[in-house]
């Protein structure tokens, strides 16, 4: 069976069949396709597929700021974080400081380093207790660093914990070599062993301000209850390991919610094996804090 078509520059009419005509829309169907695909493509950088670009653009999220109270503040803020264990409740926060404040703050402390030292517990002296804690370290508060470094990150600090900077100790910059660690320990101090405290120390924050080479983990042996028993050796480097790197964050709790210290929160720092490993630790008490600390 024949379909007419129309005339072509005012000759004859030209009859086409059904397989002609199938064929042509065949055609000018893929003609168009690989066209418009050809020319999407040369109108994204970088040859990115404009759907994955959509993609992306759909994850920011933009928040409307509610009303804020005096002291609060006027805008949305995200810190990025992750969850590593409830028990000991221990948060990550990557990217924390940049590479040049975790830069500055070593040049702050490296004149000032002296071998690190300990809270001695009743019966227990300097030459006993050598070789638990083998790092050197330094103290420096916000104010006394006129860069304004110290006090950016210690306002973060206090955002991410919700614990006003106020209650922070001053900051413990501390360098661990090749060989140097730090035993097993807790942060908050038992009264029973430490005697009446002033206040407690709710909350640590490590910043790492570089990165190690090998070792050098933060461990938490008791992570989940585990090797709670009387044969734990203080020196093993076991449990939760998280590994420093330049900018990072680690906030870890020392106390339940209700003031009593987490037998699961017992850390220490693994040896270095090779490399060096700068760290900044941020105490965080449940009192303001003065001069003393």
């Amino acid at each position: 069976m024949k379909i007419k078509g129309s005339k072509i520059g005012g000759g004859n009419r030209v009859s086409l069949g059904l397989p002609s005509i199938f064929l042509l829309c065949l055609f000018f169907f893929l003609a168009g396709f690989f066209g418009s695909s050809l020319f999407s493509q040369q109108e994204t950088p970088g040859n990115i597929k404009p759907l994955m670009r959509e993609t992306a653009e759909e994850k920011k999220i933009e928040f409307e700021a509610l009303q804020n109270g005096e002291t609060g503040e006027e805008s949305v803020e995200a810190i990025p974080f992750q969850i590593l264990s409830w028990y000991p409740r221990a948060l990550y926060f990557p990217n924390f400081a940049t590479a040049e404040h975790c830069q500055s703050i070593i040049e702050m402390a490296r004149a000032h380093l002296k071998p690190s030292s300990l809270a001695l517990r009743e019966g227990e002296t300097a030459e006993n207790t050598k070789g638990i804690r083998t790092s050197s370290g330094m103290f420096i508060s916000a104010s006394e660093d006129k860069t304004g470094i110290l006090d950016q990150i210690e306002a973060k600090i206090a955002k991410a914990t919700m614990i006003p900077k106020t209650h922070g100790e001053s900051f413990n910059v501390l360098r661990y070599e090749i060989g140097q660690r730090y035993h097993s320990h807790y942060d908050a101090f038992n009264p029973a062993e430490y005697g009446p405290q002033k206040s407690q120390r709710i909350a640590s924050f490590l910043l790492y301000l570089s990165d190690v080479e090998e070792g050098g983990e933060t461990m938490f042996p008791f992570e989940n209850e585990q090797n709670m028993d009387a044969n734990y050796d203080f020196r093993k480097c076991v449990g939760l390991k998280v590994k420093p790197h330049r900018g990072d964050g680690l906030l870890f709790y020392s106390l339940f919610p209700n003031g009593t210290i987490d037998p699961t929160s017992l850390h220490g720092s693994c040896p270095v094996i090779k490399g060096e490993k700068w760290v900044a630790t941020k105490w965080i008490r449940d009192q303001e804090q003065d001069e003393e600390y």
